[in-house]
């Protein structure tokens, strides 16, 4: 029988091309594989045509956009995953579904070998490879691009000598990765960081600086789960979905960072993912009403940690696994309804309600009905200052 190889298919210029110089260079089958994570663009059946006339023997789409927001997203949003504080894990969040999919194409086709098209500098590569690795530790893997310095030019000579079906007239002058998450774009003008961003490089927000009217949403959570915007229900993916339009027609959660990449360097990239920062703003602030003090303040350790884990590819790892049971343990009370003010590129919270709630308002008032017994904090004032009032005694001591 042929050796078979399963390639992560985009349907663009490099992935297509991928098809057919695989099957010249290495004599094996190839079993396309595309995704659909919410990326937009062409429909599947498009998709996977071109696989096909492009010399794919099988091709393999999936609609995982409810998997993507279900298994993915909502970990993400509990974990308030935010890279180097900011970027909330677009490309990361997706690579691991995608590997998930190769890898049970690989098994059903039978195939020894997963191809993706990452370049040697990004974190996609280990995203993929060490995500395979996880899954299938016997799956071996070849990258075009990287291993044998595959570049656009000899991509687009290569399709033309072959009259392969690809329009090569839309080249973008930037590099684009897009989900139902949010959306980066990186390379062309944008590496030089002096460089201000354009507006043709967004496409999921508004300009923020346009004059509009404010957006007022309610997001009602349960168990740290989105279950319903402004009362009716939805589905995790329903919630990213909306949120993006609107707080994407507010443009809300643009950035533009140099970050640290995987394989050490540092890169510029713009992102955008008005659904993201929307939900992620909301959760935060409902998590401040309703988790006890230490249990909060451990778990924004964990979230960093979390992040940094995923960012780095190792989403099916032993550590990865064990914070994922710490975050779903704090999500137990996280329920309520959270009302925000859509506005001016900003997500704003303007309010908080929750049976969960560990906001007392007689504990908290200075007005009447007042709980709060102020007769003990004169002696608990004196004991928690205790240690550093005898460090400061020895020290004066020492010194003088």
């Amino acid at each position: 029988m042929t050796e078979r190889i399963v390639l992560a298919y985009s349907g663009g210029l490099d992935t297509s091309v991928a098809i057919g110089w695989i099957a010249e260079e290495t004599g094996a089958e190839v079993v396309a594989v595309a995704v659909d994570v919410g990326q937009g663009g062409e429909d599947l059946d498009t998709i996977r045509k071109r696989a096909l006339d492009c010399g794919a023997v099988e091709a393999v789409v999936t609609d995982a956009r409810d998997e993507f927001a279900d298994q993915y997203c909502l970990p993400a949003l509990q974990a308030n995953a935010l890279y180097m504080e900011r970027y909330p894990l677009v490309s990361a969040l997706s690579r691991p579904v995608i590997v998930k999919h190769l890898v049970d194409a690989a098994k059903y086709h039978g195939a020894t070998t997963v191809s993706h098209g990452c370049t040697g500098k990004g974190n996609d590569q280990v995203r993929f490879e060490v995500g395979i690795g996880a899954l299938a530790p016997d799956l071996k893997v070849v990258a075009p691009v990287r291993d044998f310095a595959w570049t656009r030019e000899k991509a687009i000579a290569w399709a033309h000598d072959r009259n392969l079906p690809i329009d090569q007239t839309k080249s973008s002058p930037y590099s684009v990765d897009q989900n139902v998450w949010g959306r980066a774009v990186e390379t062309g003008f944008l590496e030089d960081i002096w460089n201000a961003p354009i507006e043709d490089v967004y496409s999921y927000t508004d300009n923020p600086a346009d004059p509009r009217d404010a957006d007022e949403v309610t997001i009602t959570f349960d168990k740290g789960v989105p279950v319903a915007i402004d009362g009716e229900t939805v589905t995790v993916l329903q919630a990213i979905q909306q949120l993006n339009r609107r707080a994407g027609a507010q443009g809300i959660g643009r950035l533009d960072m140099v970050e640290d990449r995987l394989v050490g360097i540092k890169s510029r990239e713009v992102y955008e993912a008005p659904g993201a920062i929307a939900l992620i703003t909301a959760h935060q602030e409902l998590e401040n009403v309703t988790v006890e003090r230490d249990l909060a303040r451990f778990k924004r350790q964990v979230e960093q940690r979390w992040a940094e884990l995923v960012y780095d590819g190792l989403w099916f790892s032993p550590l990865k696994d064990a914070l994922d049971t710490f975050v779903a343990k704090t999500q137990e009370h996280v329920s309520g309804d959270i009302r925000m003010t859509l506005h001016g590129g900003r997500a704003v919270v303007t309010g908080r309600r929750s049976e969960q709630s560990l906001y007392d308002f007689n504990l908290a008032t200075y007005d009447e009905g007042d709980t709060f017994d102020q007769s003990l904090a004169k002696g608990f004032v004196q004991l928690w200052g205790l240690p550093s009032k005898i460090a400061a005694k020895r020290d004066q001591h020492h010194h003088g």
